[in-house]
């Protein structure tokens, strides 16, 4: 989602973000975010261009995105419990009302994220920027500023 967000300020005006640029924002490494790049690559959440001018943007608008969405495509394999699983060593498999309750749950959590975009989720005020952080305009902004007592 952080991969997302941080090219949703620039849809639009053409820039490329860069996996670097991405992990400096984040303090993440550089090598997680390749793995991340291309799996949204793969999912046409991003459009990605090789080389050394290359870069990455969002394949379609901010508010085309569904949050849901996305997690439902990154946690395909996420098993809440184990009797979710067709090889479950759970004795009270198939005659336990707990599944029922947890599927209604997991249900519910994606119908909550499935109402906003990615555009409903994009920082707004946010007490850091951070170096290399696209501003309200996509522009870059070259320094970190916060504001003293925020919480980072």
């Amino acid at each position: 989602m952080r991969v997302l967000m941080y090219a949703a300020p620039l849809w639009g005006d053409g820039r490329l973000a860069s996996i670097r640029e991405i992990a400096e924002a984040h303090a993440i490494s550089e090598n997680h975010l390749m793995k991340v790049v291309h799996r949204l690559g793969q999912l046409k959440l991003l459009h990605t261009v090789r080389g050394r001018n290359g870069g990455l943007r969002l394949s379609r608008p901010p508010g085309e995105i569904r949050v849901g969405t996305v997690i439902r495509l990154l946690e395909q394999d996420s098993i809440l419990v184990e009797c979710f699983e067709s090889k479950s060593g759970c004795r009270l498999q198939g005659r336990c009302g707990l599944a029922r309750v947890i599927a209604e749950a997991h249900e519910a959590f994606f119908v909550a994220l499935d109402r906003y975009t990615l555009a409903d989720v994009l920082p707004r005020g946010a007490p850091v920027k951070f170096k290399g952080w696209p501003d309200d305009r996509g522009r870059l902004v070259s320094a970190p500023t916060s504001r003293k007592g925020s919480a980072t």
